[in-house]
């Protein structure tokens, strides 16, 4: 019997699995026993990624910024492989923009709060219906505070983390034992991590392992790796004279 036939395998739908973070956690949770949907816009790396996994892993295309239509797919995904214990958001992007291209900040909200931000309703409706479950979403230390050379990046990932508490207190308020982590990384070594200013850079794998460790005891947060805390805690207690001289 396939793994997708067994009624009692954990199962997780990992949007943005083609590489980096997303590719790492998606082999991860495979090791650890769930059957994983990966989904992006790149099928042909996911593809790869299958074929590494075997039946660990389903495939579906996924493009988050044409937000009705991902939000169909996760939807139907979801009823589709039933009983699913785990919504992982990982989809994301961002630019580097000191000259304020509207396009880029554009495509960076889109993305970053429309597409994710309608793909957690769908995930969190799913979970209350279900009466349990465990939202993901995939944030960064850039929305502590704002930087000057990347606005809307940081814009997108400050409002990810409120929308991801504003779902943890309705789960509380429903009384449900619904799980939502807000993972904020820092620096880690992926093609949209790149930075001239770049310190305490993490591997895929090591970010890999220590989300999972944040999803296995339900943290409402986490910082990854766990240095980064003390770096947040530093971006909020600057004083703003000194801040902006920083960002």
């Amino acid at each position: 019997m396939s793994r997708r036939g067994q009624s009692n395998i954990k199962k997780a739908i990992l949007i943005g699995a083609s590489t980096g973070i997303g590719r790492a956690l998606a082999k991860v949770l495979v090791r650890e026993g769930y059957l994983v949907g990966i989904a992006a816009r790149r099928v042909p790396l996911l593809l790869e990624l299958q074929r590494e996994l075997g039946d660990g892993a389903v495939v579906k295309s996924m493009d988050v910024a044409d937000v009705p239509r991902a939000m169909a797919d996760l939807t139907d995904w979801l009823d589709e492989l039933g009983d699913v214990d785990l919504v992982i958001l990982n989809a994301g992007m961002g630019h580097t923009n000191p000259d304020l291209r509207w396009d880029w900040e554009d495509e960076t909200i889109r993305v970053n709060v429309h597409g994710i931000a309608a793909l957690g309703n769908a995930a969190m409706r799913y979970f209350i219906q279900r009466g349990a479950g465990h939202l993901v979403g995939i944030s960064s230390v850039a929305g502590v505070r704002g930087n000057s050379r990347a606005p809307a990046y940081c814009a997108s990932k400050a409002f990810l983390s409120t929308y991801l508490d504003s779902l943890r207190y309705r789960a509380s308020r429903l009384g449900l034992p619904i799980a939502v982590t807000d993972v904020r990384p820092g620096f880690v070594d992926t093609a949209m991590g790149q930075s001239p200013q770049r310190f305490w850079v993490a591997s895929p794998e090591l970010a890999a392992e220590q989300i999972y460790t944040a999803i296995c005891r339900r943290k409402h947060r986490a910082y990854i790796t766990r240095r980064w805390i003390l770096v947040a805690w530093l971006m909020r207690m600057l004083p703003d004279w000194l801040y902006r001289r920083l960002a």
